[in-house]
């Protein structure tokens, strides 16, 4: 079956030598992949990572030093316009023309595609009802939301009925509400058999929406795998205690200690403290900190989260919101 995306020692260095010295940046080195079809996949990593080089070598933006990429069987340096007819492309910002409406925007691009005016309208109508924009579709763009914006951009970029369609942090900047509803609007193409690719900032983003988490660093793949299996890589359930006050977290931190003899893990900012257990930790703890006298606020078991696999593998902080695309 033809790959989404693969890639075999895709290597690109930005820069240039200078006085006999190459100090040139490497943005990917030797990076291998293969995405198979039918899915949503994410691609993390630290600033400097090399998932913007990717996403522009898979556009055709850039040309690689070295390796070869293929976008639905299509090599980029060979056939970049039959890889151009494959995907749609959605970048960090909205792509669309404020002075004109919604229907307006999408005809435009349709006519861009090569469709005849009826069959522009035609494929218009279509992706407005796909995305339910149907409400906003004949006002000017710039009495959109942020979130119909986005949604409009993705429409732009679907109007070709793309079979890959590459997402790069697509909610940056938008509210809670927007964000779900963009999220929505992905899973239905998931669902209807497009498929995606998206870069994101945001780790409960790629926890919620891909079926395979890429994450790279200093232009290497150094993970792959589903949000369950990546997890499970970064160590066994852990108890979470969330004390009441600051009082209570020195005291909470030595009586889980000496519990489970091990050392835990102290967020005084967040007053919580973490420590490895397995699945009869949680009835342990509670009599640890019954026993010492610890008021807490809540306690729980859990598996390790998207943000700690994240931290284990790269060394990077990557708290939810903060900007490490």
């Amino acid at each position: 079956m033809t790959a989404m995306i693969e890639a075999r020692g895709v290597s690109k260095r930005f820069g240039r030598k200078r006085w006999g010295r190459d100090t040139r940046v490497q943005a990917l080195a030797g990076l291998d992949l293969r995405l198979e079809r039918g899915q949503v996949a994410a691609l993390l990593g630290p600033n400097g990572a090399g998932k913007t080089t990717l996403v522009r070598a898979l556009a055709t933006l850039i040309r690689l030093d070295e390796g070869t990429l293929t976008v639905a069987g299509h090599d980029v340096v060979r056939e970049p316009r039959l890889v151009r007819a494959a995907i749609g492309l959605a970048g960090q910002h909205a792509a669309v023309e404020a002075t004109m409406s919604g229907r307006e925007n999408l005809d435009m691009v349709a006519r861009l595609y090569g469709f005849t005016p009826s069959a522009a309208r035609d494929r218009a109508g279509k992706v407005i009802e796909q995305l339910q924009l149907g409400e906003v579709a004949d006002r000017l763009v710039r009495t959109y939301s942020g979130g119909q914006r986005r949604r409009l951009d993705l429409g732009a970029s679907l109007v070709g009925s793309p079979r890959v369609l590459l997402l790069d942090e697509p909610t940056t900047g938008l509210d809670p509400r927007s964000r779900i509803e963009l999220w929505d609007a992905i899973r239905a193409l998931r669902d209807s058999g497009t498929d995606i690719l998206l870069t994101t900032q945001y780790l409960d983003e790629a926890d919620q929406l891909a079926g395979r988490i890429v994450i790279i660093d200093r232009g290497r793949v150094i993970a792959d795998g589903s949000p369950g299996e990546l997890k499970s890589r970064a160590g066994g359930d852990v108890i979470e205690v969330h004390t009441c006050d600051d009082a209570n977290l020195a005291a909470a931190a030595a009586a889980l200690g000496r519990a489970f003899a091990a050392e835990p893990t102290v967020d005084a900012g967040t007053r919580r403290v973490f420590v490895p257990a397995d699945t009869n930790g949680l009835a342990t703890a509670i009599a640890a900190l019954h026993t010492h006298g610890v008021t807490v606020e809540d306690i729980a078991l859990r598996r390790p989260t998207l943000d700690e696999v994240f931290l284990a593998l790269t060394g990077t902080d990557s708290t939810l919101e903060r900007n490490f695309a």
